[in-house]
């Protein structure tokens, strides 16, 4: 591998991320960039475990997506251990799938049906916090090698700090965009009942408590409405 050109690749990819306009484009960019930039990848996908299922977040192919299904309906395998962070394990280096009976001794003959022939997983984080597992697939045994795996890390790392960012960003949005349905929602009803900010911000807060409704949801039905739900 030419190490000056992928560090040029990576600086493209890195800026490229950071462009994106939605977590759901950001991830969809880094599962993408595994098949372009690591060599002998030929699918890739990202994964999260809520509990005992796995989420799968973005895909370039049927084959890492049937691989995250496997996983998940057997309770084992190499990403699902490295998100699990078993064992302080971040990396996961499958030379020949068909070789990993006695670890993995559900998932591994499974895998080979599928057509898998080796693969990779990588722990995505941050220093504060998990955010599953990259993986990569190839249908030949031996297409990763240390060099893959050295690629595949950094690859890993800059793609984990490009989510958390992207991640960030949205729940920035969110709640700018809360924040301004709400002051729309005291708006009409301090002009309605002509009664001051803190109090038509009570009135929601309390509607939305005695109700057990979000209190975003009860300022957008009163921007709707032009006052407060009425019971049905």
């Amino acid at each position: 591998m030419d190490w000056q050109v992928f560090a040029q690749q990576i600086a493209a990819m890195a800026h490229d991320l950071l462009g994106q306009e939605s977590v759901a484009g950001t991830l969809e960019r880094i599962a993408g960039s595994a098949t372009e930039l690591v060599e002998g990848c030929d699918a890739a996908g990202i994964l999260i475990l809520r509990g005992e299922q796995v989420q799968t977040l973005a895909v370039t192919g049927p084959l890492a997506e049937e691989s995250h299904r496997l996983q998940e309906r057997l309770k084992e395998g190499p990403c699902f251990d490295a998100a699990r962070r078993r064992g302080g394990e971040r990396v996961f280096r499958i030379g020949d799938m068909t070789d990993l009976q006695q670890r993995w001794p559900a998932f591994a003959p499974a895998a080979a049906e599928l057509g898998i022939g080796s693969m990779m997983g990588f722990l995505l984080f941050t220093d504060d916090e998990n955010l599953g597992a990259l993986n990569l697939y190839s249908r030949l045994p031996g297409r990763f090698d240390e060099t893959s795996e050295t690629a595949g890390w950094v690859l890993a790392s800059h793609a984990a700090v490009a989510l958390s960012s992207a991640r960030h960003h949205a729940q920035l949005t969110e709640a700018v965009a809360t924040r301004h349905v709400i002051g729309e929602a005291m708006g009409i009803l301090m002009a309605r009942h002509r009664i001051a900010e803190n109090e038509a911000f009570n009135v929601l807060r309390r509607y939305s408590q005695d109700r057990n409704v979000k209190l975003r949801e009860v300022a957008r039905q009163v921007t709707e409405l032009g006052s407060l739900p009425r019971l049905t």
